[in-house]
């Protein structure tokens, strides 16, 4: 009976699937998660309030 090959056996973690489906929908949210949160506000936001008003001496007299 040689030990060496019993415990370099039992020193290998088991092969999980659901591991890797879990860490790949994990990263595929993290990289499409931020896209879609930047286009949605991007395409929601109003760009008429980001302009300046131009200052007018008129309108203050009246």
């Amino acid at each position: 009976m040689e030990s060496s090959e019993s415990s370099a056996n039992s020193a290998e973690p088991p092969s999980h699937r659901w591991a890797r489906i879990v860490g790949t929908a994990i990263a595929l949210l993290t990289l499409t998660v931020p896209t879609f949160a930047i286009a949605y506000y991007s395409l929601g936001s109003n760009n008429e309030a980001l302009t300046p008003i131009p200052y007018s001496s008129r309108q203050i007299g009246n």
